[in-house]
C-alpha cells in the first residue's frame, strides 16, 4: 500500500468460498495479519486458520473477546452482516464486511449509527473498485479526456446463476436477484465515475415462474421463483449524467458492453467492475475508432481485501478509507428505491447520499 504502519490484526468470521480471496491478499500484504477464524463449520475455521497461522475460534463471541483481534472481517450470510457487525462494534472493534453492507435501508442505518457512538471505523465490499479498470477509466473522466460526462450504461447479463451452482435458490428468495446480488459491483463503479445518484426510474419482469438446477447432486430439480430477474433503469446522478443500468438472470448471450460512459468529447469502456483490472479504451470525438489507455490509476495485481488494507491506512493517515459505509449504505438504497420505483411505476427520489470517493492515484 505504500505506507509504513502497525499491522491491523484481522479476525475473519466466515471462511466459506470467499474468503480464499482474502486469505491470499491477507498473505500479501504487511498493514494486515490475520490472528483468527471462526465459521459455524469447524472444519472450515481450522483449515483457513492452518493455511495462514491464525487461531480457529469456536464462535464469534469467542473471536471477539480476543485482544488480538483490530477488526472483524465479516464474510457471513447477508442476512447477518448486520448483526455481526453491531455485535463487533459493542466489543470495540472495527468492521469491514463483504457486500452488501445489510439487507434493507433500516439496518444499513443503525449499523453506520452504531459505528459513529462506538468510535470505530466500518468499510465494505466491493473493493474491485479500486483496481486499475475503474480508476484508470475514472482518472480520464476527471482529466476530461470525454468532455463533461452525459450518459453511462451498465450490462450484467446471464441466463441465471442454476446453470453452475449447486444450491441456487438463494439468488432466487428476497434479499437475491440480478440487481442485488451484483448490482453493487455496478453501481459502485459508477458513483465513482459520476458521483451519487438522486433519484431512479425502473423497470423489472420475471418471465420463469420456476427454475432447474443444472450440476450436482441436486441436477433437475425445479425450485420456486421469488424475485425479479430482469431488472433495467436509470440513474439520475447529481452531476446531471443519466446511467442505463440492465441486471439480467434471464439473458443468455450478448455482446454488450460492461461499462461504458459517453460525455461531450469522447466514449470510455471499461471492463468488469467484478473483476479489479481489464482493458480500458477510448474514442474521442472525430476519431476513426476505440484506442487503448495504459494504466494510470488504481491499484495494481489487486485483489479482494485491498479495501481491507486501505482501511488500515487510512486509520493509521487519519483520512476516511475509501471502501466505505456511507458509499455501500447509498448503493444498497439506490438498489432498492429502483426495485420500488419499477414496482410502481414511477420516478423516486433515492433518501441517501454520499460523497464521490477519492481516487487512487
Amino acid at each position: 500500500m505504500g505506507e509504513q504502519v502497525t499491522p491491523l490484526r484481522v479476525g475473519m468470521a466466515g471462511a466459506g468460498k470467499i474468503s480464499g480471496q482474502y486469505l491470499s491478499t491477507l498473505a500479501t500484504t504487511d498493514v494486515l495479519r490475520l490472528t483468527a477464524v471462526t465459521d459455524l463449520d469447524s472444519a472450515r475455521a481450522k483449515e483457513a486458520a492452518a493455511a495462514s497461522g491464525a487461531r480457529a475460534v469456536a464462535d464469534l463471541a469467542g473471536l471477539l473477546g480476543r485482544d488480538d483481534v483490530d477488526v472483524v472481517l465479516n464474510l457471513t450470510i447477508p442476512a447477518v452482516h448486520a448483526d455481526v457487525a453491531l455485535a463487533a462494534f459493542a466489543a470495540g472493534k472495527h468492521v469491514y464486511g463483504e457486500k452488501p453492507l445489510a439487507t434493507t435501508r433500516e439496518e444499513a442505518a443503525t449499523v453506520l449509527a452504531a459505528a459513529r457512538a462506538a468510535g470505530v471505523r466500518v468499510g465494505c465490499a466491493p473493493d474491485t473498485v479500486l483496481g486499475t479498470g475503474v480508476q484508470t477509466g475514472r482518472k480520464a473522466v476527471d482529466d476530461g479526456l470525454i468532455g463533461t460526462p452525459v450518459a453511462a450504461t451498465a450490462f450484467m447479463t446471464t441466463p441465471g446463476h442454476e446453470a453452475w451452482h449447486p444450491d441456487p435458490e438463494f439468488y432466487y428468495r428476497p434479499g437475491g436477484g440480478p440487481l442485488l446480488d451484483m448490482g453493487p459491483y455496478y453501481v459502485s463503479a459508477l458513483i465513482h465515475l459520476l458521483g451519487p445518484v438522486a433519484a431512479v426510474t425502473g423497470a423489472v419482469s420475471a418471465p420463469r415462474a420456476e427454475r432447474e438446477i443444472a450440476t450436482g447432486p441436486r441436477a433437475g430439480q425445479r425450485f420456486a421463483v421469488e424475485v425479479d430477474t430482469h431488472v433495467t433503469g436509470v440513474l439520475h446522478h447529481t452531476s446531471g449524467a443519466l446511467s442505463t443500468l440492465l441486471m439480467s438472470f434471464d439473458i443468455h448471450g450478448a455482446r454488450l458492453p460492461r461499462i461504458e460512459v459517453h460525455g461531450t468529447e469522447g466514449s470510455l469502456s471499461l471492463p468488469d467492475p467484478n473483476h479489479f483490472d481489464g482493458p480500458v479504451e477510448v474514442w474521442r470525438a472525430r476519431s476513426d475508432g476505440w484506442r487503448p489507455l495504459p494504466v494510470s490509476a488504481g491499484h495494481p495485481r489487486a485483489g479482494r481485501g485491498i479495501g481491507l488494507a486501505d482501511l488500515a491506512v487510512a486509520l493509521a493517515a487519519g483520512r476516511p478509507h475509501l471502501a466505505s459505509a456511507e458509499l455501500a449504505e447509498h448503493v444498497l438504497d439506490v438498489m432498492l428505491t429502483l426495485l420500488d420505483a419499477a414496482h410502481q411505476g414511477r420516478t423516486l427520489a433515492v433518501t441517501t447520499t454520499c460523497e464521490r470517493p477519492d481516487p487512487v492515484v
